[in-house]
């Protein structure tokens, strides 16, 4: 067993360390608006379900060089965003959108990709993907490195709205079909993953 301390290493090999150990780490695919109406697109894969009563998502958003990322700026300021399930038809399209762009310029562009309008939000959403949740902020959590420096911004956004492609749900049982939605999930670097062989363990009672 090798043991390490993280102070001991540098940030980039803590990054490698962490982001090459948690896999698969879902993808949210964010939408965001600006109060000019520029419309941000933008993958996360420090991502996740923080709870289902009321159902929240986690998204942790890097700041750049102490900057705050269009995403984080958009959300915190009209506390709107639409969340998309990657799945593999999008992973392209996703790609295209990691991209840095200026801040009055929307990665849309950088796609053939369609926005749809939502039903509770003002931020539209993406037609084609198969899976989209509407949220709205309920926290921002700013997060400071050792030196005091803010370097990630924590959204803790609640979900007011589900739609889903009528292929990939139950509607009557409420069950997802994970084999048609094919989600795609981030790994370490440039790498990613699809869904995995499945397998079924009963829970003890």
């Amino acid at each position: 067993m090798i043991t390490i301390d993280p102070t001991s290493i540098t940030n980039i090999d803590n990054y490698k360390l962490i982001t090459g150990s948690v896999i698969p780490r879902p993808i949210a695919f964010v939408t965001s608006q600006s109060n000019t109406g520029v419309l941000n697109l933008a993958p996360f894969s420090y991502f996740n379900i923080v709870a289902s009563d009321p159902p929240m998502l986690s998204i942790s958003v890097a700041r750049k060089n102490g900057e705050m990322k269009d995403t984080a700026r958009n959300v915190i300021e009209n506390k709107e965003l639409v969340v998309h399930i990657v799945h593999e038809d999008l992973t392209e399209q996703m790609n295209h959108t990691a991209a840095s762009l200026p801040g009055d310029q929307s990665e849309l562009e950088l796609t053939t990709l369609h926005t749809i309008p939502s039903d509770k939000i003002k931020v539209p959403g993406l037609e084609e993907a198969l899976i989209r949740f509407e949220c709205v902020l309920e926290q921002h959590v700013p997060i400071s490195n050792d030196s005091g420096e803010v370097v990630q911004d924590l959204l803790l956004v609640r979900i007011i709205c589900y739609h889903f492609d009528e292929k990939v749900v139950d509607a009557e049982h409420f069950y997802i079909w994970a084999d048609v939605l094919k989600p795609v999930a981030r790994l370490a670097g440039n790498n990613y993953a699809g869904l995995a062989q499945q397998f079924t363990i009963e829970r003890p009672s």
